[in-house]
């Protein structure tokens, strides 16, 4: 039976390995941390099928200098990181050009496509509609400007066939969702928006599944991969495999080089804090997109998180930044109880144009990268899983995978 080998056990590798699995191969996933133990724990919980819109918008990089004078603000970037961030924050910009960024939503537009189905497949493979919150997102405004400043952003969504609905009173909101601060004047709702009850747990059921049709999961810290597909770790005997995946996550960026392939992968550093049971009566997550986090529901409590701190894998955490989420979260929602809450930060691997790396790696077609899904990597692990099985069997994939190729930069 050909080996393949899966480097990570976040959503993407444990969900990749599935896939791989299912088409008849022995599959072995290696993680440093073991299963969701980094940003699939901690995430917001969302598939968010109807974010097509990349980070880096025309005409974004005139707020920066405001986000990056408040260093609790929904950017920042940590000062003596600032001179390593400066090749990431061109290729930000030119990703941010009107021709570029209309190619970069069309790309992740197909690739949500591809994501929701494969993610319907994935749920009738393994089970797990009782990990489902279909209960829709509120994307929220303070006044007019800011609202109309969003249209082309929802005319997008539109053209790419998002169902929504634009709200354009405070009382419209609350109908939905009570308790809002009436600052928050308008509002774009989409009711095909689901939530996990919790992303941790579902990780985990997809490494049960895996592990029962006989798969392993090992810990280990991959310190190189040979163009040979064989993989050197810190400590023990080379691996070896017919096929490598890397999905890595945050940590991809060194071994890809390994590779020969220098992409320009960078840390964003995200925040939250859980709160117990009862803090809020949330019927949906809601989207502070002006402040750039969000509110879920997460098991029996509340997550609050987001937020984007540029400052790598080894400054430490800043949970000040938390906190000031947490405060934001009180002004604007005036009954929520913010005591008792537990502060996480996880790193999530960022692309300049938010699309993430997926294809043959340039030294041996024999490894596949897939890695780099920034905020985005619950929602499309399902269909970056189907696109690398295919590549791994020999299919040719369902979709063009040139906007996702290590080499575009």
């Amino acid at each position: 039976m050909p080996e393949v080998i899966v480097i990570g056990a976040g959503v993407v590798g444990i969900s990749t390995a599935l896939a791989i699995q299912r088409r008849g191969y022995h599959v072995t996933v290696l993680d440093r941390a073991g299963v969701a133990a980094e940003a699939s724990a901690g995430n917001a919980g969302a598939l968010a099928f109807a974010d097509i819109e990349p980070l880096a918008t025309p005409g974004i990089l005139r707020q920066a200098p405001k986000w990056l004078l408040d260093p609790l603000g929904p950017l920042s970037v940590s000062p003596g990181y600032a001179p390593r961030l400066a090749p990431w924050l061109w290729r930000f910009w030119r990703a941010s050009r009107p021709a570029r960024h209309r190619a970069g939503t069309a790309a992740q537009a197909v690739l949500m496509g591809l994501s929701r189905a494969a993610f319907e497949r994935q749920v009738a493979d393994v089970g797990g509609q009782g990990f489902l919150r279909p209960e829709g997102q509120l994307q929220l405004y303070e006044g007019a400007r800011q609202f109309r400043a969003s249209l082309p952003g929802w005319e997008l969504r539109r053209t790419h066939g998002v169902v929504f609905r634009l709200l354009e009173s405070p009382e419209e909101i609350a109908a939905l969702q009570p308790g809002i601060h009436p600052r928050f004047t308008h509002a774009g709702f989409t009711p095909g928006w689901i939530n996990f009850t919790d992303p941790k747990l579902w990780v985990e059921h997809l490494a049960l599944r895996f592990t029962e049709r006989g798969g392993r999961i090992e810990r280990a810290k991959v310190a190189s991969i040979t163009p040979a597909a064989r993989i050197m770790v810190e400590a023990g005997a080379p691996y070896a495999a017919d096929h490598v995946v890397l999905a890595g996550g945050a940590w991809s960026r060194g071994l890809a080089a390994s590779l020969g392939d220098s992409v320009p992968l960078e840390t964003e550093r995200g925040y939250n804090t859980t709160l117990p049971a009862g803090a809020f009566d949330l019927r949906m997550q809601l989207t502070f997109g002006g402040h750039g986090f969000v509110v879920t529901r997460i098991g029996d409590g509340l997550r609050v998180g987001g937020a984007v701190e540029l400052a790598g894998l080894k400054y430490p955490p800043n949970y000040a930044r938390a906190d000031a989420l947490l405060k934001k979260a009180k002004a604007f929602l005036p009954r929520l109880n913010t005591e008792g809450g537990a502060r996480w930060m996880g790193f999530r691997p960022s692309m300049p144009d938010s699309l993430p790396v997926i294809g043959p790696a340039r030294a041996d077609a024999r490894v596949i990268h897939a890695f780099g899904h920034g905020h985005l990597g619950l929602t499309q692990a399902a269909g970056t899983a189907e696109i690398v099985a295919d590549l791994v069997s020999g299919r040719a994939p369902t979709i063009d995978l040139s906007p996702y190729r290590a080499t575009r930069f």
